[in-house]
């Protein structure tokens, strides 16, 4: 089955909504498919493709500085917290 670019963009805006509202706690893949309801490898694709714009920051260790072996935790870039800090103020 195909997903037009338009749902595909509104599904982004999801992850990016689900990343501002948990903001600063960074979020597993799963974590946020369960959230929207959608598939993990879906998720986990968009996910990488907002990576690649600049959107998401990606976090491959865990707190204590190791790194994670077969997941990673995700997190809004900080321009676009700020973009999004600006729109729900008004």
């Amino acid at each position: 089955m195909k997903i037009s670019e338009v749902k595909k963009e509104k599904i982004c805006e999801q992850i990016l909504f689900v990343l501002y509202s948990n903001s600063p706690k960074s979020l597993f893949t799963v974590d946020i498919a369960r959230e929207i309801a959608r598939d993990e490898e879906f998720i986990k694709k968009l996910l990488v493709d907002l990576k690649h714009k600049n959107l998401v920051l990606e976090i491959k260790k865990n707190p204590n500085g190791l790194p994670y072996l077969r997941r990673s935790r995700w997190k809004l870039s900080e321009k676009v917290y700020s973009f999004y800090k600006v729109k729900n103020q008004n």
